[in-house]
């Protein structure tokens, strides 16, 4: 059975070199399609976010109702945090519920995260905002309702910070034009 290959270009940045060397690496068809794989899941995990943020925002009736909406003075934080939080952290949650500063910061979170996953930019800083709202909606109720301890909050917690580290944003995505931009070279945590 033949192998099929595609060269695709990679560029490599060494500390010790003046100047950024260009490698031409062979890229087999499991290779390629494994990125696409992942930059699907990029997609799909930036749209639950961004859609997260627009039906709250709008209350478009799927999870808010759009007397609840924020544009219409609901909060995104109170129903849940109020009614719905369980376990340990229980008066965490309760105490911040409808908080304008909790509002505005969850808000902010799922609009950024959202648009950085789908458009594969920043997916480091993303990748790790996301992790830490994913792991805190994971502690809003404990133990969870269906296993002593997993839920998909943690395994998507877990799927973003893989999504980062194999550069899931530069496959249908501006990530790597992203990683060329003068101020994310200057300080690569922005990738």
């Amino acid at each position: 059975m033949e192998t099929m290959t595609a060269t695709i270009e990679r560029t490599t940045a060494r500390t010790d070199a003046p100047v950024a060397e260009t490698r031409h690496i062979a890229e087999t068809t499991r290779e390629r399609a494994a990125r696409y794989v992942f930059g699907g899941i990029r997609i799909a995990l930036g749209w639950t976010f961004l859609w997260a943020f627009l039906d709250k925002v709008f209350g478009l009736g799927f999870a808010t109702e759009a007397k609840n909406a924020w544009i219409n003075g609901g909060s995104p934080t109170k129903g849940f945090l109020t009614f719905g939080a369980a376990g340990p952290f229980a008066d965490f949650y309760n105490g911040i519920a409808g908080a304008a500063w909790a509002d505005v910061l969850f808000m902010a979170g799922l609009a950024a995260i959202g648009v950085a996953l789908l458009l594969g930019i920043g997916m480091r800083v993303a990748a790790v905002a996301g992790a830490v709202l994913y792991v805190m909606m994971w502690t809003v109720v404990l133990p969870p309702g269906n296993n002593p301890f997993m839920d998909e909050h943690l395994i998507n917690a877990a799927l973003l910070v893989g999504l980062a580290l194999v550069n899931a944003g530069a496959t249908l995505g501006l990530g790597a034009t992203w990683a060329k931009l003068p101020i994310v070279r200057r300080f690569p945590w922005l990738r």
